[in-house]
């Protein structure tokens, strides 16, 4: 999914915003997680995941096509880590949830009916 499919898909759920209000909500998410990324912060989402910075060292590589030796300088790089409930959600079995086509998981949708037959008691 690239940014203006996420962007329709969020104008379609919530047909009370504008799709420009949608898309001014997720620019500035987006850059607010750039922004602290870029101070070296780190970010977390609870349930999604957590985003960091990383320190790349400098090493010693070789050019793959003359076998030459290349030195690789330093950098940062962001580090994602899935959350617990992303992490389960991609390993469960896929379902499709018959109200509005998305896939979902086997193992929500019981928790779901779990959840629905204790508070029906």
């Amino acid at each position: 999914m690239i940014k203006s499919e996420l962007i329709a898909r969020l104008a379609k759920e919530y047909p009370h915003l504008t799709p420009r209000d949608v898309e001014r909500a997720v620019s500035v998410i987006l850059e607010r997680i750039t922004s602290t990324l870029a101070e070296g912060g780190r970010v977390e989402v609870r349930g999604f995941g957590s985003f960091s910075v990383k320190h790349r060292p400098a090493r010693l590589s070789c050019n793959p096509r003359t076998g030459a030796p290349v030195e690789v300088e330093a950098k940062m790089a962001v580090a994602f880590r899935s959350g617990l409930a992303l992490r389960q959600r991609l390993n469960a079995t896929t379902t499709r949830d018959d109200q509005d086509g998305y896939p979902q998981t086997q193992s929500v949708l019981n928790e779901w009916e779990r959840r629905r037959a204790t508070t029906l008691r």
